[in-house]
């Protein structure tokens, strides 16, 4: 049970309390036109705190290492989207679920990398935890970019693409890309702050990403999630987030390998390159798409979430055993 315990994160548990929360008493009405607008609001604050905790000095130290940052860039930005575009057109084919869990599929893999996982499993495993301070950090700028033009350009392709690509832009520059430069930006002044209340922090970013979960949730069962979602379903969507997580970290390790990376170099890639941000996607969705799709865009990204950090705890653990 303690094994168990250790491999289930806490935060997926309030996530599922959220998706559950919102089956039974959905937001509707004014009350959810309210709601959406502090969800709105979260995300803003979300991505001012992830920029005025970023640090400059740890990107400039590790970018010297090139091979490895675009390496693991290349992963993220390039082989996962390659993955998804083509998952997402054959569970379209096959009429697998819902079209908006093919949606949500491909959504997935335009994401950046996740910041405290990877750096922490990077540690476990004994790899170079300055390099996926800086892989991870660097992955989270470029996607506040890349990942909205990747969502308008490859979403738009696929069977069930979305909106238009400059109305994207002009969101995603007003609630994220703008909230992270002046957060940066205010490091000199509110950095010392963060840094001492790392724990308020966590909770004001955890709090938005449940938040916006929830009134996405509530959007999706107003809207008949529950009547358009299988049990098998859902088990499909495990087993498609299982191989594609399985493929890359295969692939992650042997890219490393060929590059002539050390050991060290080559768990930073493994961990960065493999995974997906919940932190950064949720509130991406909440930016980039309408509330009713929000729900069912982002169930794949939760339960993907979940798998990575089990097989990457498993991992970690094996690699630091060697």
């Amino acid at each position: 049970m303690k094994a168990l315990k250790s491999l289930l994160d806490p935060f997926v548990l309030l996530l599922l309390a959220m998706v559950a929360l919102a089956s039974v008493f959905p937001v509707q009405g004014e009350a959810a036109r309210i709601a959406d607008g502090i969800a709105d609001a979260g995300i803003i604050l979300l991505f001012f705190l992830h920029g005025a905790k970023l640090s400059r000095e740890a990107i400039i130290a590790g970018a010297a290492n090139w091979r490895l940052q675009t390496a693991t860039l290349a992963i993220t930005f390039a082989l996962f989207p390659l993955f998804g575009f083509g998952l997402s057109q054959a569970m379209n084919l096959t009429q697998l679920g819902d079209p908006m869990l093919a949606s949500g599929i491909l959504f997935m893999t335009l994401l950046p990398s996740t910041v405290q996982s990877s750096i922490a499993f990077t540690s476990i495993a004994g790899g170079n935890v300055a390099g996926a301070v800086c892989a991870a950090s660097i992955s989270n700028i470029v996607g506040i970019i890349l990942t909205p033009l990747l969502v308008g350009v490859l979403m738009h392709l696929s069977a069930a693409g979305q909106g238009d690509i400059w109305a994207s832009a002009q969101t995603i520059a007003l609630h994220l890309l703008l909230p992270f430069v002046v957060g940066h930006l205010s490091r000199p002044l509110v950095g010392a702050f963060v840094a001492r209340h790392k724990t308020m922090v966590g909770r004001v970013d955890r709090g938005a990403i449940l938040l916006i979960v929830y009134t996405a949730f509530s959007a999706a069962v107003v809207e008949g999630l529950w009547q358009r979602l299988s049990l098998l379903t859902i088990f499909a969507i495990m087993g498609i987030c299982i191989l594609l997580l399985g493929v890359v970290l295969v692939l992650s390790w042997r890219a490393g390998r060929t590059l002539g990376l050390s050991r060290e170099d080559r768990i930073v890639l493994l961990f960065c390159g493999s995974k997906k941000s919940l932190a950064s996607g949720v509130p991406m969705a909440g930016a980039l798409f309408p509330a009713s799709q929000v729900g069912l865009l982002i169930l794949p990204l939760m339960l993907f979430h979940q798998i990575q950090l089990i097989v990457c705890a498993m991992i970690a653990r094996h690699l630091a055993s060697e």
